[in-house]
């Protein structure tokens, strides 16, 4: 993978420098084609062999011989020139601020040699020709100089494209040497990053440290934080499994000792000796195994639901006292638990909360019913509404340490539960309280009891 990026990396610098080197020739003889095609009339307006040809505009003859007009003076005196007029026999018949140095008759060898060199006096010359007459144009210290090139054009076009050639090869040769440096710093921490998705791939989070991450710093960290996010869901799958797993395998056992009961006082009424009294004994065996069945299978439903978020609520402005209240009443009315101490006060008459009240019912129960069941007969239960929410705590055995992480797990079962339960009770009313928008806190110590706040946000 690492060559195949560096190799593709490599062609792309070597195409994209072939490419521009390419159009840099092409751009390079199309302005030359350009220039070598374009009007003298469009050469910039003030070199002096453009001026040199136009001045002409500025002669006209009179009384047989060539005379310069005051806008010929004027435009002299702008460019700093001097001007000649020459015969057919290269004699000077008239000038225009001509120097005293100047020559007052000219050979055609003088003249080519004066074109082509500057002379002494650091003027350049340029030469024009106007109705059968020669004038010279003389422009003292010019910025312009000219420069005579012969050349062969043959030999030329070789040379040049032997230039564009060696330019060609020199470029792709240091694009390579650099393309192939850069490739390597590159694709090495691409290919890395390749190699971890994949590893993420196959479930393998361990974060790692890459060495020389250059500008990819970011994407390995990114990269390690999604690995310890992914790590730490897998540790949270494989322990709701193995939960999940001892909670099946307790509601198994659960199930079964129901079920033995019902199917063996089943067969005890088909007895036709059994008094109406055995009858109804075993009937109310029969009902109260069946709603404990029917009880575990509504708290897995239930929590199912609540965990998929498909659990709709219907919302009630509730005064929460009077509501608390009620339940403690039911509650201290089952015979079941009309033995037991259960205090209830109040210090927020006015607190209000919009509430599925069935469902907060059943959470509010869950915990005082927690409290009562998995604690001895003489276990004292407080409920306390205050403007901060529902208290509930007990005096009870209390909860090690290192369970109460777990206690609002789903399937988990403490080690200090004495009765047998779905596991599933906390869990439930934890979900309850957070489809509300609230929260739940704990505070637990072993021999002194632990303590619900149950809160609204």
């Amino acid at each position: 993978m690492k060559w195949k990026l560096t190799i593709r990396y490599l062609i792309s610098i070597l195409s994209i420098v072939f490419i521009v080197s390419i159009v840099n020739t092409v751009i390079l003889i199309a302005l030359l084609l350009s220039q070598h095609n374009e009007d003298p009339e469009d050469i910039i307006h003030d070199t002096g062999e453009n001026f040199t040809r136009a001045f002409y505009k500025n002669l006209s003859i009179e009384d047989g011989e060539p005379v310069v007009s005051e806008e010929g003076k004027d435009a002299l005196t702008r460019f700093g020139a001097w001007l000649q007029i020459l015969d057919e026999n290269g004699n000077v018949i008239s000038d225009e601020y001509a120097p005293e140095s100047a020559a007052t008759h000219y050979t055609p060898v003088e003249l080519v040699h004066k074109y082509k060199y500057m002379d002494n006096d650091f003027n350049t010359y340029f030469i024009g020709e106007y109705e059968g007459y020669s004038y010279i144009v003389g422009v003292p210290e010019s910025k312009q100089q000219r420069t005579i090139i012969m050349a062969d054009p043959q030999q030329v076009f070789t040379y040049v494209s032997q230039f564009l050639g060696a330019i060609v090869i020199v470029d792709l040769i240091i694009a390579f040497i650099v393309g192939f440096l850069f490739s390597t710093v590159l694709t090495k921490p691409v290919s890395r990053i390749i190699e971890r998705i994949s590893e993420l791939k196959e479930r393998k989070f361990q974060p790692k440290k890459m060495k020389r991450p250059g500008v990819f710093k970011r994407v390995f960290a990114n990269l390690n934080d999604v690995s310890e996010t992914l790590q730490a869901h897998e540790n949270e799958r494989q322990k709701l499994e193995q939960m999940r797993n001892e909670w099946i395998s307790n509601v198994s056992h659960d199930i079964k000792t129901p079920l033995a009961s019902i199917r063996g006082y089943a067969e005890l009424l088909r007895n036709d000796e059994i008094s109406p009294e055995e009858r109804l004994e075993y009937a109310g065996v029969i009902e109260r195994q069946s709603l404990y069945m029917k009880e575990l299978l509504d708290d897995f439903n239930l929590t199912m639901r609540l965990r998929n978020q498909d659990m709709s609520l219907n919302l009630q402005k509730t005064r929460v006292e009077g509501f608390v209240r009620k339940i403690i009443i039911d509650l201290l009315n089952d015979p079941q638990f009309q033995t037991h101490e259960i205090d209830f006060s109040s210090n927020a008459p006015e607190l209000t909360w919009e509430i599925d009240q069935h469902l907060m019912k059943r959470a509010l129960l869950n915990f005082i019913l927690n409290a009562l069941i998995h604690n001895d007969d003489d276990v004292k239960v407080t409920v306390e509404v205050t403007e901060n929410g529902i208290i509930i705590r007990d005096n009870g055995r209390g909860i090690k340490k290192e369970e109460q992480a777990q206690i609002f797990d789903r399937y988990y079962r403490g080690t200090n539960t004495t009765s047998r339960g779905t596991g599933l009770g906390l869990a439930i009313s934890r979900d309850i309280i957070q489809a509300h928008g609230g929260k739940v806190d704990m505070k637990s110590e072993v021999g002194k009891g632990t303590m619900f706040k149950i809160r609204i946000l």
